[in-house]
């Protein structure tokens, strides 16, 4: 299959990976790579975080940087059961991409099915939120249904994130359950390389097996276009033109 677009990466910003935008839509270039979206960390990601400012200035990031078009975004942290992010909504509102997601440091480690479970939902209703992150990680187990019901409800992609089958060990099972959930209701899917260094921008090996697997249809993959991406965006209100 052919890939445009990853929706997942990251930046030296991020603290703990080590490729920079221009370095990253290099690579995207080299790989044939139409579209990436720059998705550093939120501000409560690791000691002292990225200054939230770094996100309100991303407009003087190019739109195109070697060809590649870039999404200026932030793979936010879900911080509470209420769903609440580490960036306020003046931040989230100007950005073309949001990534939210349970991490460890972030959000407490320990609670139930269903308060990880209302975590997500209740981020899934934040009108700003365009993709649910590695919602497969073990370390929050969630209940598989009533997450896909909810993002398919709300438009919100469900990712399959490739990085999860290295650095999560024991996603892969609840990845596949939640994929194969996805495919019968037919919700929109988004494969996320994550990558932390620019060799691994649209590195979805594993997680296009997956996919393949669960028969998830082609059509409700958003990675196959970047046309595909902009009217995914633009039903979730944002104007984004290539």
């Amino acid at each position: 299959m052919k890939w445009e677009v990853d929706t997942h990466c990251h930046t030296i910003a991020s603290g703990h990976a080590y490729s920079t935008i221009a370095e990253n839509a290099e690579a995207a270039s080299k790989k044939g790579v139409k579209m990436i979206a720059i998705t550093d960390h939120g501000p409560a990601m690791g000691e002292g975080g990225i200054n939230k400012y770094y996100f309100w200035n991303m407009r003087v990031i190019p739109r195109t940087i070697n060809g590649v078009y870039i999404l200026r975004g932030v793979e936010a942290n879900i911080l509470d059961t209420r769903g609440t992010l580490d960036l306020p909504e003046e931040f989230l509102q100007r950005l073309d991409i949001v990534l939210a997601g349970l991490h460890v440091g972030c959000f407490p480690q320990g609670l139930s099915v269903e308060e990880n479970t209302q975590a997500i939902i209740e981020a899934i209703k934040n009108p700003y939120v365009d993709i649910i992150v590695h919602p497969g990680n073990p370390e929050f187990p969630i209940n598989i249904d009533r997450f896909v019901e909810a993002a398919h409800a709300y438009n919100v992609s469900i990712e399959i994130n490739n990085s999860s089958f290295i650095s999560r060990q024991g996603s892969e099972k609840n990845c596949s359950l939640i994929a194969k959930k996805a495919a019968e209701l037919g919700a929109t899917v988004s494969l996320g390389s994550d990558a932390h260094i620019c060799f691994d921008i649209a590195n979805f090996a594993k997680a296009e097996k997956l996919i393949e697997d669960a028969k998830v249809p082609q059509e409700n993959i958003l990675n196959t276009s970047a046309e595909k991406v902009i009217d995914f965006l633009k039903l979730k209100g944002k104007e984004i033109t290539l």
